[in-house]
């Protein structure tokens, strides 16, 4: 018998041990959606008085920050038909990552290109499973500053990043992929919302 087949229910067990602990999260976040009602709230109250979403994250987190701006400015739903509307991901410029990066120190690789970007009424979605990331907790100090509204994606005990949110919306876990698979979870059901919202509006 190979090594493959051997191992086959050790890995069945793995399999249906990491859907049912991604699951008990969802539904961890499930038992009180008001945070997450209040930060469509907030997202509805910016991009109606003609502001935008900000997002930022490393790694994996800036890759669901990609994501989420991508959806709020072309298209979550094949099915809607709506406007677009500002979004707009800290990550994507590398020009001016590696510029800030090399010039002011990674710390400031969201901070300093928010400075310029962002203005009071705008919301910044700060996404950092630990809540301890530098260049999310330094994004989020000076979007404060600022006059923005600031959201955590956070995970763990929320880390530096939790006091400086206007909402905090936590994955109850310490393991990255967990928070991860939350976090993207989260940020659909926020968009699917604020779509649900903003089409009236178009209207």
């Amino acid at each position: 018998m190979g090594a493959g087949l051997r191992n086959n229910s050790k890995e069945a067990e793995r399999i249906v041990s990491s859907l049912q602990r991604a699951a008990s999260l969802k539904l961890a976040l499930a038992e009180d959606p008001m945070p997450i009602i209040a930060v469509v709230e907030a997202c509805d109250t910016a991009i109606r008085a003609g502001n935008k979403l900000l997002f930022c994250g490393n790694g994996g987190s800036a890759s669901d920050s990609q994501h989420l701006a991508t959806e709020l400015l072309i298209r979550l739903r094949g099915s809607v038909v709506r406007n677009s509307w500002p979004a707009l991901s800290l990550t994507l410029d590398a020009s001016a990552l590696t510029a800030a990066g090399n010039d002011f120190g990674f710390d400031e690789v969201f901070a300093r290109p928010l400075s310029g970007l962002g203005r009071a009424g705008d919301v910044l979605f700060g996404i950092t499973t630990s809540g301890r990331s530098p260049s999310v907790v330094r994004a989020l100090q000076v979007g404060r500053e600022m006059g923005i509204t600031t959201v955590g994606l956070l995970g763990g005990d929320g880390g530096a990043a939790r006091a400086l949110c206007d909402y905090a919306l936590l994955v109850p876990d310490f393991e990255t992929m967990r928070i991860q698979e939350c976090h993207i979870a989260l940020g659909h059901i926020i968009l699917e919302l604020l779509e649900d919202r903003l089409i009236g509006a178009d209207r």
